[in-house]
C-alpha cells in the first residue's frame, strides 16, 4: 500500500515520495527556459518583441532633439503653387539650393534621385548649383531572379558628383511586418553622408541598432517647398540658419496605413496613429539618431536568456510556499515592472531588452506552479471526500470539501457527544446462524445500514463498527452547537428503525417457518471533552476520538440493560437535552476506571409533573436506603410511568436480594 503524499510531495509508482515543491519548481524553470529557447525561434516571436519595442519606444512621445534638421516638404500646397507636373524641372531644385544656401543652411540633402539625364539646360543648372554642402539621394535595390540575385545601385549623374555633390544611399530596410525600425548599415547612407557634409567625420554606424522615433508624422519642423523658394517673404528670418535641410516628398496629411502612399512608410508610431511617415522625415530621424547617438542597441541571446532565467527564479521565489489570488496580483505587478525596466533601458541606456522573454518565463513558472497547486487541492478534496464519506453525511462531506479549513487534522480537544449502540444477545443470534454465514452477514447489513443512515442524517460522524455495535460522535469535524440534542434524536430514530426491522423479520419468519430473532438495542450517550483527529499509524489511520468521556459512553451502553431501558444518558447530555425531552435520573453508578459516582438518565414520554415528583421521592429513598421492596411506591410508579416498569421491577428485585442477604 502506498503512503499518502504530503502537500508538495508526489508519490510515484514505487510508493516513495521523490518530488518536493522545490524540485518541482526547478523542473518548471528548466522546462520554461527550454520552451522559451524553442518558441523564440518561431517567426511570430520576434514580431511580438518588435511590437513591444514599438510601444515602449513611443509611449512618452519623445520630441525631436534641438538643432535637428528642417524639412522642406514637396507637399500639396507646393504642388498647387508651382503648378508644374512632377518631376519638377531640376532648375527649380537648383534655385532652391541657392536660396537655402543664401539663408544660411549648413548642409542640404535632396531626397530626390537624379540618376537619369533630363534636359541639358536643367542638368546644367543643377550641376552649377550643387557643391560639397549638398547630398543627393541614391538607391540600392536587390533584384532576385531564378538565375541569380543582383544588387542594383541608382546614383546621381556623374557630373553632379564631379561638381562636388555627395551621394547618400537613402534605401531603408523594413521589418517582417512592414515597419521601419533599423538604422541602415550603409557606410555611404544618406544620413551618414549628410553628417559628414557638416564636418562630422567621426560618425560610427551602430550594428544591430534600432531607431529612436521622435513623434508621429510631421513632428519635425517642416516648411513647404514653395516657401523655401522665397524664404524672405514666406518664412521667419533665421529659419534655415546653421541648420541641416532635407528636401523630399512629404504630404501635409500623412497617408493612412491601409491606403499607402508615395515614399511613405510605417514606423513605431504607426501603431498609435495608423499614419505613415514620409521617407524624408525618416532620413531626418536617422540623422538625429546618429548625430546624438540615440540609436537603440538590441541585446543578444545571452542577455535574453539571462533575464528570462532571472524572471523564472523570481517567479519560483514568489510561489515558493503557496499560490493564490496574490499570485495573480504579483504577476500583474511583475509584468508591469518588466515593461517599465524595458522602457528605462530604451530611454536611459539606449538598449532594448525585450520584456516578452521574462514575462513568459515568469508567467509560465508562477501559473505552472499554481496549476500544480490547484490540481493538488483537487486531489486533497477528493481524498477528504473519499475518507469522510465513510463517516459523514454527504452534506457534511461537501462542506468539508468546499472549505477544508474547517477540518483540523492531527488531533484537537473538543466537546463531543458520543454514542454507542449494541444489539443485545446478538452473539446468541450469530451462534444459531453459524452454519449460514451469508444469512448472518445479510442480517448485519440490514441492521447497520438504516442505523448508519440515521446517524449521518442527524449530522453525526461514524467512528467505527464493532460487529453489531456502532460508535458515533457529534460536533466534529464540523461544529454542531446542538450536538447532544442531535445524538439523542438519532438514538430515538435508531430504536424506531429496530422496531421496523423486527416487524420485517417477523413477517419473513412466518412466511418461511424459520425461527424468529427479535432484535433489541441498547444505546449509551455521553457528552464531554475528548481528543478527536486522525489516529493510527503512518500507513493506516482513522478519524476517531479518545478520552474518559468516550469510555463512559461505552459503559452507559453496557449498563442500559441493567436498568431495563433502551437509552442511557450521561449527566451532561441529560442537562443539554432537558428542555426538549423529559429526562429522569435512574441511578448513580461507578463505572470501571472511575471512582466518582456518575448519575445516569433516560428519556420518558407522557409523564405528569406529579409522576416526576413521585419518581424523585423514589430516588431519594433509594439513595438514602430507606426504600423497601414492599414500598407501595413501586406499584404507583409502574402504573404512572409504564415505560420504566422494567426498571422499577429490577430495582425491587435488587432490594429484595439485598434484604435476604
Amino acid at each position: 500500500m502506498q503512503r499518502a503524499a504530503t502537500p508538495g510531495q508526489y508519490t510515484g509508482f514505487l510508493g516513495s515520495p521523490f518530488t518536493s515543491r522545490s524540485l518541482r519548481l526547478l523542473v518548471l524553470i528548466l522546462v520554461t527556459i527550454i520552451g522559451i529557447s524553442l518558441i523564440s525561434r518561431l517567426p511570430a516571436w520576434p514580431l511580438l518583441e518588435l511590437k513591444s519595442f514599438d510601444y515602449l519606444s513611443t509611449v512618452d512621445d519623445l520630441p525631436p532633439p534641438e538643432g535637428g534638421p528642417v524639412i522642406v516638404a514637396i507637399d500639396e500646397p507646393s504642388l498647387s503653387a508651382i503648378n508644374a507636373q512632377w518631376p519638377w524641372p531640376r532648375s527649380l531644385h537648383a534655385e532652391l539650393i541657392r536660396q537655402l544656401r543664401a539663408a544660411g543652411a549648413k548642409a542640404i540633402g535632396l531626397d530626390i534621385i537624379m540618376a537619369e539625364p533630363s534636359t541639358p539646360e536643367n542638368d546644367a543648372a543643377i550641376t552649377a548649383a550643387v557643391g560639397p554642402d549638398v547630398v543627393l539621394a541614391g538607391d540600392e535595390t536587390l533584384i532576385q531572379t531564378q538565375q541569380a540575385d543582383q544588387l542594383v545601385r541608382a546614383t546621381p549623374l556623374p557630373q553632379l558628383t564631379a561638381a562636388g555633390a555627395h551621394t547618400g544611399i537613402a534605401s531603408i530596410e523594413l521589418g517582417g511586418d512592414g515597419v521601419y525600425r533599423n538604422i541602415p548599415l550603409y557606410e555611404d547612407g544618406f544620413a551618414v553622408t549628410l553628417l559628414r557634409a557638416t564636418g562630422d567625420d567621426g560618425v560610427a554606424i551602430p550594428q544591430r541598432a534600432m531607431i529612436q522615433s521622435f513623434g508621429p508624422a510631421r513632428s519635425y519642423p517642416t516648411v513647404s517647398y514653395y516657401q523655401a523658394l522665397d524664404p524672405k517673404n514666406f518664412l521667419p528670418e533665421g529659419t534655415f540658419k546653421d541648420r541641416v535641410v532635407l528636401v523630399g516628398l512629404s504630404l501635409q496629411n500623412a497617408p493612412e496605413l491601409d491606403k499607402g502612399g508615395a515614399d511613405a512608410f510605417a514606423t513605431p508610431y504607426t501603431m498609435h496613429t495608423g499614419k505613415l511617415t514620409a521617407g524624408v522625415e525618416i532620413q531626418a530621424t536617422i540623422y538625429d539618431n546618429l548625430r546624438r547617438q540615440l540609436a537603440i542597441a538590441q541585446t543578444g541571446a545571452l542577455p535574453f536568456f539571462g533575464v528570462s532565467l532571472f524572471a523564472a527564479l523570481l517567479a519560483a521565489a514568489t510561489v515558493w510556499k503557496s499560490t493564490g489570488w496574490t499570485t495573480l496580483v504579483a504577476t500583474v505587478g511583475v509584468i508591469l515592472a518588466f515593461a517599465a525596466l524595458s522602457y528605462a533601458g530604451i530611454r536611459f541606456g539606449q538598449v532594448f531588452v525585450s520584456p516578452l522573454g521574462p514575462t513568459v518565463a515568469y508567467v509560465s513558472v508562477a501559473f505552472g506552479q499554481a496549476a500544480f497547486d490547484f490540481a493538488e487541492e483537487r486531489r486533497n478534496k477528493q481524498r477528504i471526500t473519499r475518507a469522510f464519506s465513510q463517516y459523514l453525511s454527504p452534506d457534511l462531506v461537501k462542506k468539508l470539501s468546499d472549505d477544508p479549513s474547517q477540518l483540523k487534522l492531527g488531533g484537537e480537544r473538543r466537546t463531543l457527544s458520543v454514542l454507542f449502540s449494541d444489539v443485545r444477545g446478538f452473539t446468541t443470534i450469530a451462534e444459531t446462524m453459524k452454519d449460514d454465514p451469508e444469512k448472518l452477514t445479510g442480517l448485519i447489513n440490514r441492521l447497520l445500514t438504516p442505523l448508519s443512515d440515521i446517524v449521518m442524517d442527524h449530522g453525526g460522524t461514524i467512528d467505527k463498527y464493532m460487529g453489531d455495535c456502532i460508535m458515533a460522535f457529534w460536533n466534529a469535524p464540523l461544529d454542531d452547537p446542538k450536538h447532544a440534542l442531535h445524538a439523542v434524536q438519532a438514538s430515538l430514530a435508531m430504536q424506531a428503525a429496530i422496531g421496523k426491522l423486527n416487524k420485517e423479520l417477523e413477517a419473513e419468519a412466518k412466511a418461511s417457518g424459520a425461527p424468529l430473532h427479535v432484535l433489541k438495542m441498547g444505546v449509551g450517550i455521553n457528552t464531554g471533552e475528548c481528543v478527536v483527529g486522525n489516529m493510527g499509524s503512518n500507513r493506516r489511520f482513522d478519524y476517531s476520538c479518545l478520552g474518559d468521556s468516550v469510555n463512559l459512553a461505552s459503559r452507559l451502553e453496557g449498563a442500559s440493560k441493567n436498568y431495563g431501558v433502551a437509552i442511557l444518558l450521561g449527566e451532561e447530555t441529560a442537562r443539554l437535552v432537558r428542555g426538549a425531552y423529559t429526562v429522569v435520573e435512574l441511578d448513580r453508578i461507578v463505572v470501571k476506571g472511575r471512582t466518582v459516582p456518575s448519575p445516569v438518565f433516560t428519556i420518558i414520554e407522557g409523564a405528569r409533573p406529579e409522576d416526576l415528583d413521585m419518581h424523585a421521592a423514589f430516588l431519594s429513598g433509594k439513595y438514602n436506603k430507606t426504600l423497601t421492596p414492599l414500598d407501595p411506591i413501586f406499584e404507583k410508579l409502574e402504573t404512572a410511568i409504564p415505560s420504566l416498569r422494567l426498571y422499577y421491577s429490577i430495582i425491587r428485585s435488587e432490594l429484595a436480594r439485598s434484604t435476604e442477604e
